[in-house]
């Protein structure tokens, strides 16, 4: 998912709440306000709910859970913003009924694509269900229910989507299996010539196992970089060994990171782990956090050279809070680094890459100013407030084509969701 808009003077007055130094001498940050009510139930750390297009122009699509008829529900839209700054909502609809489902904090959360068409793919409110899936039947339309088009006979939570060079769309989802005693992740790819959904493989697998997916993003080579982790069958909030794979959809072939082929799916005994467990850390069944050493939310990027930059939550031996790592990948293996232990954090993360550093965002758990930047200068990781005053909870990032950071900020406290540009 990666793409200067002149202001309106209106939109000015309401929107440039502040501006920052970005920490790579670049312009300010700005943010703005979406002007869309969002709902409590709109935060998630997995989520992929923005997407940006346009090259000499510029868009942002921002899919949001809105309020819904009562309390613990809530209806899905897509806030698009221009290029010319100018906002309009497009709510997921069944026929003429807009979508409602039921909240569920961490799972019932949109996730979003453009494909090469223009048609938007929206994938909401997912946990253990069958399919919800919303589609654009004309290019920049009103998205209405498809799910039938998908694969049948499976219950699906997580979804994570992106678009390839070519205007396809990929998908990766948790597929239950609790009779088998595993939840596994597949891949699933839109072909937006044909107008069709397939499935590719179940990519990553393993008995009285669970996957989680985290991320996909694609190089200009056009392979697909895969990033989950795993915690005990059926369910933990807690997760455990990091995993990557990549995936080049001209051979149909998945590799480690040092180029060696895999055949999927990859388990605990083949996959490519980045984060190991620490001596102490093991795998528990758990509704809520037991403790201990743990991965708990990860996200991904690519170099221009298509080496992937890993920005994760990691909770260490000894630690009751979670420290912001990055891992790389070189001649001797993954290399993992602290970028922020300080204070708590919030299972919220993005990175992107500038062409020629690592931007990594993150969320702290308290105070005023809680959604920060770090970028590693000189060998240590320097970090920016990029929202001071506004308590952020969770965020997403994209870079979008024409080189900006195109943020998604949400605060929960006061039911807004921001739009923000760091260049």
């Amino acid at each position: 998912m990666n793409k200067k808009r002149t202001w309106k003077l209106g939109l000015v007055i309401m929107a440039l709440l502040t501006l920052l130094p970005a920490a790579t001498g670049n312009a300010a940050a700005v943010l703005e306000e979406v002007p869309f009510p969002m709902d409590s139930s709109n935060q998630a750390g997995w989520w992929s709910p923005l997407d940006t297009y346009g090259l000499g122009f510029e868009y942002a699509y921002m899919a949001y859970n809105a309020p819904g008829s009562i309390v613990s529900k809530h209806t899905v839209a897509i806030a698009r913003r221009d290029n010319d700054g100018n906002w309009s909502k497009l709510p997921l609809m069944n026929g003429t009924v807009p979508a409602e489902f039921n909240d569920d904090l961490g799972h019932n959360q949109p996730s979003i694509a453009r494909d090469g068409s223009g048609r938007f793919h929206v994938f909401a409110s997912m946990h253990s269900n069958p399919w919800n899936y919303y589609r654009s039947d004309t290019v920049g339309g009103i998205p209405q229910n498809h799910s039938d088009e998908l694969p049948q006979g499976m219950n699906v939570t997580y979804p994570i989507v992106t678009t390839a060079p070519n205007g396809d769309l990929y998908l990766l989802v948790r597929v239950d299996k609790d009779t088998a005693g595993k939840r596994e992740a597949v891949l699933f790819r839109w072909n937006n010539a044909d107008s069709v959904w397939s499935q590719i493989k179940v990519i990553a697998s393993h008995l009285n196992r669970s996957v989680y997916p985290d991320d996909l993003v694609f190089d200009a080579n056009g392979d697909l970089h895969i990033l989950f982790e795993w915690a005990y069958f059926a369910a933990s909030p807690l997760r455990h060994q990091l995993s990557y794979l990549k995936y080049s959809p001209s051979t149909n072939t998945f590799t480690k990171a040092d180029g060696t082929s895999v055949v999927p799916p990859v388990s605990l005994t083949t996959a490519d782990i980045v984060q190991p467990l620490a001596p102490s850390e093991i795998y528990v069944q758990s509704g809520s956090d037991p403790g201990g050493p743990g991965v708990q939310s990860a996200k991904m990027t690519v170099d221009s050279d298509g080496h992937p930059y890993i920005a994760y939550r990691y909770r260490e031996e000894g630690s009751t809070s979670f420290s912001v790592k990055q891992a790389t990948y070189g001649t001797g293996g993954w290399a993992l680094q602290t970028v922020y232990n300080a204070a708590p954090t919030n299972a919220a993360i993005d990175v992107t890459w500038t062409g020629n550093a690592a931007r990594i965002y993150y969320v702290k758990s308290s105070g005023s100013d809680r959604a920060f930047m770090a970028v590693n200068t000189g060998g240590a990781f320097t970090e920016t407030s990029l929202a001071p005053g506004i308590p952020v909870e969770r965020l997403a990032v994209d870079r979008s084509p024409k080189g900006v950071d195109i943020m998604y900020l949400v605060d929960v406290t006061n039911l807004k969701l921001y739009y923000g540009r760091n260049e």
